[in-house]
């Protein structure tokens, strides 16, 4: 599957300027836009920052035909040359809203995507690097990403949303706590996880990090699973002794009934029966464990594990490595929390038996560390709920970002509520 794009593009000064012709990009996923940056560089010789998704000819992601805003980089205010460049390639006409709104992020805005890079070239210039190359990666309402190479090697510019903006902070949470558990990190670690390497943070939402060598181990099977498991059990055993610590430095406090008053908020300020009747959802069983899930987190409790650091997206695509050394990324929906959701979503993929040994392993490791707990119970009774999270999660995204953004996510809370009432 690929995409078709069409770009509309902006003058310095924020002027409407015309589409390109549509053009073909390999990647389907709308967020990533490193191809249509170099396409435009290649076919047409023009630098672009791309701002935003403007409009989809489907109601969802993948694929298809992506309409996106782009700003022209280093070019003049006003119109530009007839033709595009020498192939003689004419911009056409296009119409494009382009009245401020009050969700859109910092990036999304004409000359956003310049201020952060001159952020962050102004913050590596301290830091002793000079910048050779910029090219933006991924721009949409959860995050923009843009690489910078500099004569020290790559390092990323990461650019994150109000509701996103405690990741830098767990990243750089000191490691030596003093907690009195012995963990397996890296030598060379000096923060509670295993993370990228936070070099600078406005307090914003922008941060620079470190780069994270290898790749990103999508598809990994159920031997690296384990591996990911067994190092995620070090950092969360870890960071059980700061949990309130975390907190206090802005980590979302998800722990016990917080959890079910976060879940009733954040569904409250979505249409959600709206939603899960268009796209033919039963609510009903969802409605029901939202009836009874004060009691079903107070049985969670009973099952004696404490509250921790959870990732919040724990899958192997956000899993960063090789078969050595493993670095897990992304830290932008954590929380202090209960720990089984983070081996909830590492099994959701695999086959029943795979993600049973999982989990069986997970159950072990915690009964060692905390002698009387029932993990096993634990994970039994937050299946259903690890879903209702997430539908909660996605309805809070779509009352923070741009309604121009919704694609992206209104399918997702209805899908989830829908994983919730199979159980």
């Amino acid at each position: 599957m690929s995409r078709t794009v069409t770009l509309v593009l902006l003058d310095a000064a924020g002027g409407p300027l015309g589409a390109l012709p549509p053009f073909g990009v390999p990647e389907p996923w709308w967020q990533e836009v490193h191809s249509i940056v170099d396409t435009v560089r290649r076919r047409y010789g023009l630098e672009v920052a791309v701002l935003r998704l403007l409009d989809a000819d489907r109601p969802a992601p993948p694929g298809g035909h992506v309409r996106y805003l782009a700003q022209v980089v280093d070019a003049p205010a006003g119109p530009l040359e007839p033709a595009v460049n020498a192939l003689g390639v004419p911009l056409e006409p296009a119409t494009v809203d382009l009245a401020p709104h009050p969700l859109r992020q910092p990036w999304a805005d004409a000359g956003g995507p310049a201020r952060s890079v001159a952020w962050a070239t102004g913050e590596l210039r301290r830091l002793g690097r000079r910048v050779t190359a910029v090219a933006q990666q991924r721009t949409w309402n959860l995050s923009a990403i843009w690489r910078l190479d500099t004569t020290q090697g790559p390092t990323w510019l990461k650019q994150l949303p109000p509701f996103s903006r405690h990741e830098p902070t767990v990243l750089a949470f000191p490691g030596d706590q003093g907690v009195g558990v012995d963990v397996d990190l890296p030598d060379d670690t000096n923060s509670l996880i295993n993370g990228p390497v936070v070099l600078a943070a406005d307090g914003e939402g922008r941060m620079l990090l470190a780069d994270v060598p290898g790749e990103d181990r999508y598809g990994a099977g159920e031997r690296e699973r384990a591996a990911v498991a067994a190092e995620h059990h070090s950092v969360q055993l870890r960071a059980c002794g700061v949990v309130d610590e975390l907190v206090a430095a802005g980590v979302p406090d998800l722990r016990g009934a917080r959890l079910a008053a976060w879940i009733r908020e954040g569904l409250a300020g979505h249409d959600v029966s709206a939603a899960v009747g268009r796209l033919g959802y039963d609510l009903s069983a969802a409605s029901a464990l939202l009836d009874g899930l004060d009691r079903r987190l107070r049985q969670v409790g009973d099952c004696g594990l404490p509250d921790t650091l959870v990732h919040g997206d724990l899958h192997p695509g956000n899993v960063r490595g090789d078969d050595r050394r493993r670095t897990v990324i992304d830290w932008a929906d954590s929380f202090a929390g209960h720990p089984a959701f983070d081996i909830l979503r590492l099994t959701e993929d695999v086959d029943a038996d795979a993600a049973a040994r999982l989990v069986d392993a997970w159950a072990r490791r915690w009964r060692t560390d905390v002698p009387g707990s029932d993990p096993r119970r634990a994970v039994d009774l937050l299946r259903p709920v690890a879903p209702l999270r997430l539908a909660a999660v996605y309805a809070m995204f779509l009352a923070a970002i741009e309604p121009g953004e919704h694609p992206y996510h209104v399918h997702d809370v209805p899908a989830a509520l829908a994983r919730a009432a199979a159980f």
